[in-house]
This record gives C-alpha cells, sequence and structure tokens, in this order.
C-alpha cells in the first residue's frame, strides 16, 4: 500500500495545512506535516482519504500506531480521536494559557497518548496564540 501525491495533497486541502490532532498550523520552515493514519495498516487500516489525516511530526509520533487508550478520567478503553469521524470541537477545548482540555474520553485519551500538553508545546501554541495564529 502506499498513499499517492493525489491523496497527500487532498488529505493537506482538508486539514487547512493543519495539524487534525493539536491544531497547530504547519510551517514549512521548521519541518514539513506528516499524513498519519487514523488506523494504522498493522490495526487494519487502509490507505484510502477516510483513513488519512494531517499531522505534526509530534503529534504523530507520539501516537505511534496506538488507536486507543485508557480515558484517564474513568479508567475506562476508548478509542482515540478519529478527525475523519469526529468533529475536534466536540472533544477538545482550547484554555487560555493554551494547553488543551479533553472533553470527551476519546479526547482525554488523545490529550495524554499524544501529550499534546507538554510543557514545550503549550509554551508554543501560546506564542501562536499571542500572535493570533492559533489555532488554525
Amino acid at each position: 500500500m502506499s498513499i499517492t501525491a493525489e491523496q497527500r495533497q487532498a488529505v493537506r486541502d482538508l486539514a487547512g495545512n493543519c495539524c487534525e490532532y493539536c491544531r497547530v498550523a504547519e510551517d514549512e520552515r521548521l519541518s514539513r506535516f506528516q499524513i498519519d493514519h487514523i488506523i494504522p495498516v498493522k490495526h487494519g487500516g487502509s490507505d484510502d482519504n477516510d483513513n488519512l489525516c494531517m499531522a505534526c511530526l509530534k503529534c504523530n509520533s507520539f501516537k505511534g500506531p496506538n488507536v486507543a487508550a485508557l480515558d484517564p478520567k474513568t479508567g475506562e478503553a476508548t478509542k482515540l480521536f478519529n478527525p475523519r469521524q469526529q468533529e475536534w470541537s466536540e472533544h477538545f477545548q482550547i484554555e487560555p494559557d493554551a494547553s488543551l482540555t479533553g472533553i470527551s474520553p476519546a479526547g482525554r485519551a488523545t490529550i495524554v497518548v499524544l501529550r499534546i500538553n507538554e510543557e514545550s508545546r503549550v509554551k508554543h501554541r501560546r506564542m501562536l496564540l499571542t500572535l493570533d495564529e492559533y489555532p488554525c
């Protein structure tokens, strides 16, 4: 299986050149974002567009092959956020300090697995927020 150039562009267009997990805009001067398999191939995922999303290097690296995790609030197993099947705003909230709060089991689990609120990542989003460049 392989992703075509046309698919890559379609995913970028759909994502608006933003990470579909943390909502940071791609800055090609720093690094190109990656095309993520929402459900990894090793777990039965496909290269179909409805299983692909755009992810920053950190979100994609921390997500790896994970598809689920424990909700830190309830301890229940839950699937991670799926940007093709779920609305971001129904699972995450941006706090004034630029940290993200999970407002659903999927949101909370995704924040933990993708380490979205690591200090350096929040600091970066806070800077972007003051420049009116976050969220994208």
